[in-house]
């Protein structure tokens, strides 16, 4: 019998979320109790799958074992940058697997992917370039080789694209079985059809390339995708390891892959605990021989392709109408907002589509006075956008600049480069996948086109917005409120827009609460103080300097002063101008400090007025995230007070409380919210604090549970899950500490009896290496009679039951 082999593609992606000007994702509130949506699917999917749990009959942990090194994956580039930053541990473990598989394998099973995940067939032949180019050095520059496959975003596909790849190396890639047309023999001269998805899957097949160029093409099994990204086939790994078998037939005589592609969140993110079905599967089908482990890559050094096939251009697996879903109402949408359209999707598209076609010739003209050749230096600054270091921003401009080039000009080079990174990335596809033109992924394209404009302005002197903006009011959003297209952008996009006079107005402002040093990292820019005063008088505060900044990823600089007052709670002024001189400084210093010191606040306020005209700046304009830390301190002594009153309140009447509940009787709301608020404020402080003062946790629960106080189960959760990660690193820095270990133990024995979850996933980690390594040797030790290493071994053993681990036999 031929041989049998399976592989499980997963696609992990995730739109960009970073705002164009900081280059940081703000927090977004809809992902608590996480601080975006990033760090949450990380911690439900990504960190899951490099670490998964396999179990025994009695769901005790057997095994962690790292799913990518068993699957074939590709990660969007977007996302690895801000993991890599973000969740470092995760990116090496990916990384990691990548080597492993091949040692494994044969072949690395990891995939390059087209850079910003826009939609190929309706992309400009000089964007198709640049995303596969950037993709591939995407790729070397983190995996350390060459990409042989190349997933399509959506796997939207037309031959140019695949032609495009070809060129450049990539041998293979990953289609929907929808997606053929037709296949014969290689050699033979009939072609038969297979549309409709009626392809066999479990063979490669050839595509012959219009400049005589080829690849190959693997199709998956759609039936069995489904089935895991929709039908709850993730809910036993032995029925998902058995489906993939299913797949097979023996009336094939060719060696057989069984494989699938779905989005690699459906293992975590989309199917909770889908990354242990996805662990177990792969486990049972090694153990019970089923079929053989392998990736792409590894297949194809063993076989090459017999067929070859005719794709059908211009389709998706994601659209039945091809790529309609990003460029016309076409029917496509996720089906929780019946009676809405999609209307906006073709204006949107074409907003955009005129954006790029009136700066291309702008940017080409402007760009070939300082570059030997614009494109080519776009598609070299990839490698710019990897490592922005000044020697390598240098090495940049020495390879395609004109030249010596001055300060001005190399500035004008990175801009331009720049304008182009949002000119493709405003094209990334989750801007039209969903139903409405008001969803945070449509904003953000928005916004990468509303800093394209910026920077054509700063560049060309020419504002094209006007234009744009008249374009993308035909743009209709299904809720009337929220207008068109012009209403959204002026609404999110404008308030959004950051120059360095705005980054100098926040870090004058924050310069009141947070202090000063002598140079500072704002997102995107750095910030060197050259001189500054601060000034108090009871509340108020009045804070005077002069600074100079510098964006650290165009170069572009300018030196400030500026006058910020706070006259205490959310009352803030001031402003920031152009660096005048010296003399010019110093009075203005001495006369403002002159009149605050007087206290005569009105005559501040009117100098302030005086020496900055329009730029003047509130709270309302510091950072997202600068600007809520900022507010929780102004608040402290207001929620303080909040806090004394409510506990007061029911402190009061807590006795009152507990007869109604024990009678089934309905609580007054009034005293409900002051029992929720005063109980949930003191568990979350308390689940923060170390030592955890376990006597008060018990009791406030009790309270809770006799009061019948909803708890914030979320919160509370996150809360304790963090100070339990924060005790098992200092554990396992500090193997030998029983005290350490004790707290450990004490910890997650509290979080067993919460009635809510909590996440000890990275506990769980943390007592698996221990498992490992120090483990065997406190064992060893215990045998020859060291009392304290017997001490430990207990104090381990309690805790690895209560971690849920099926531990190795020994004494208790």
């Amino acid at each position: 019998m031929a041989e049998r082999l399976i592989c499980i593609h997963g696609h992990f992606y995730q739109p960009p979320r970073e705002n164009p000007w900081l280059e940081a994702i703000e927090q977004q509130d809809s992902a608590y109790p996480y601080h975006d949506w990033n760090e949450r699917i990380t911690a439900e999917c990504y960190e899951q799958n490099a670490a998964s749990r396999i179990l025994d009959s009695q769901n005790q942990i057997v095994r962690i074992v790292n799913n990518y090194s068993r699957i074939s994956f590709n990660f969007g580039p977007t996302l690895l940058t801000w993991l890599a930053e973000h969740a470092p541990e995760v990116y090496q473990a990916i990384l990691t697997a990548d080597r492993e598989s091949q040692h494994y394998f044969g072949a690395g099973s990891a995939m390059a992917q087209c850079y910003n995940h826009i939609i190929m067939p309706l992309a400009s032949r000089r964007d198709k370039v640049t995303q596969v180019v950037w993709g591939i050095q995407d790729f070397k520059y983190r995996f350390g080789r060459y990409p042989e496959g190349m997933w399509l975003p959506e796997t939207a596909v037309d031959l140019e694209t695949l032609d495009i790849m070809a060129a450049h190396g990539i041998r293979f890639t990953i289609l929907a079985p929808t997606q053929a047309s037709h296949v014969r023999k290689i050699g033979e001269m009939i072609w038969h059809d297979v549309s409709g998805g009626r392809i066999d899957p479990t063979q490669p097949y050839l595509v012959k390339l219009p400049e005589g160029r080829s690849i190959t093409v693997f199709f998956y099994d759609g039936p069995v995708a489904r089935a895991v990204a929709f039908e709850r086939l993730l809910s036993s790994g032995v029925g998902f390891a058995n489906r993939l078998a299913g797949i097979f037939n023996d009336q094939r005589p060719w060696p057989q892959l069984a494989h699938i592609a779905t989005d690699g969140e459906t293992y975590g993110h989309h199917h909770r605990h889908g990354d242990m079905a996805l662990a177990y599967a792969l486990h049972y089908i090694e153990e019970t021989k089923l079929a053989k482990l392998t990736n792409y890559a590894a297949y194809l050094q063993q076989y090459r392709p017999t067929h070859e096939v005719q794709i059908i251009e211009r389709t998706s697996w994601s659209c039945a109408h091809g790529v309609g879903r990003w460029m016309s109402d076409c029917g496509c949408n996720t089906g929780g907002n019946p009676g809405w359209n999609q209307a906006w999707r073709a204006p949107l598209r074409q907003a955009l589509d005129w954006l790029r076609d009136t700066l291309a010739p702008r940017f080409e003209g402007f760009a070939r006075r300082l570059l030997l050749d614009p494109w080519a230096a776009r598609d070299d600054y990839i490698n710019v956008i990897l490592d922005r270091s000044p020697e390598n921003v240098a090495a940049f401009i020495g390879r395609h600049g004109r030249g010596r080039l001055d300060e001005d000009q190399r500035i004008a080079v990175l801009k331009l480069m720049e304008l182009q990174r949002h000119l493709m990335l405003m094209y990334t596809s989750c801007g039209w996948f969903f139903d409405d033109l008001s969803g945070i992924e449509t904003i953000q394209i928005m916004m990468y086109a509303g800093r394209a404009i910026q920077l054509a302005h700063e560049l060309f002197g020419e504002d094209v917005e006007p234009a744009f903006l008249d374009r993308l009011a035909q743009a209709r959003s299904n809720i009337p409120a929220r207008g068109n297209g012009r209403d959204l952008y002026e609404r999110h996009v404008r308030p959004a827009m950051v120059n360095l006079r705005k980054v100098g107005a926040h870090y004058a402002m924050k310069t009141l609460f947070n202090g000063v040093s002598e140079r500072e990292q704002i997102y995107a820019y750095t910030v060197d103080r050259e001189d500054y005063h601060l000034l108090l008088a009871g509340k108020s505060r009045l804070a005077l300097g002069r600074i100079r900044i510098q964006s650290t990823i165009t170069g572009d600089s300018t030196r400030l002063s500026f006058g910020v007052l706070h006259l205490g709670d959310h009352n803030i002024s001031g402003g920031v101008r152009e660096y005048q001189g010296e003399a010019s400084y110093r009075q203005l210093v001495e006369e403002l400090s002159e009149l605050f010191l007087r206290a005569d606040i009105p005559g501040v306020i009117r100098m302030v007025d005086r020496n900055f005209g329009q730029e003047q700046y509130s709270l309302k304009l510091l950072f997202g995230d600068e600007q809520r830390q900022i507010l929780q301190r102004i608040l402290t002594s207001s929620l303080a007070e909040a806090e004394a009153a409510y506990r007061q309140i029911y402190e009061n009447h807590a006795p009152l409380m507990r007869f109604l509940a024990s009678m089934g009787m309905p609580v007054p709301r009034e005293f409900q919210i002051a029992a929720e608020f005063a109980i949930n404020t003191e568990l979350r402080r308390l689940f923060e604090s170390e030592p955890l003062d376990f006597d008060r946790i018990n009791s406030l629960l009790r309270e809770a549970q006799r009061s019948g106080v909803t708890l914030d189960s979320a919160g509370l959760s996150y809360a304790l899950s963090r100070t339990i990660r924060s005790i098992g690193e200092r554990f396992q820095r500090t193997p030998g500490d029983r005290n350490l270990l004790s707290q450990l133990d004490a910890a997650v024995g509290l979080a067993r009896t919460l009635p809510f979850e909590v996440d000890v996933w990275h506990a769980q980690n943390t007592y698996y290496a221990l498992l490992q390594t120090v483990y065997p040797q406190m064992n060893a030790e215990a045998g020859e009679g060291y009392a304290d290493a017997h001490t430990w071994l207990r104090l381990f053993r309690a805790l690895g039951v209560k971690l849920r681990f099926r531990l190795p036999p020994g004494a208790p």
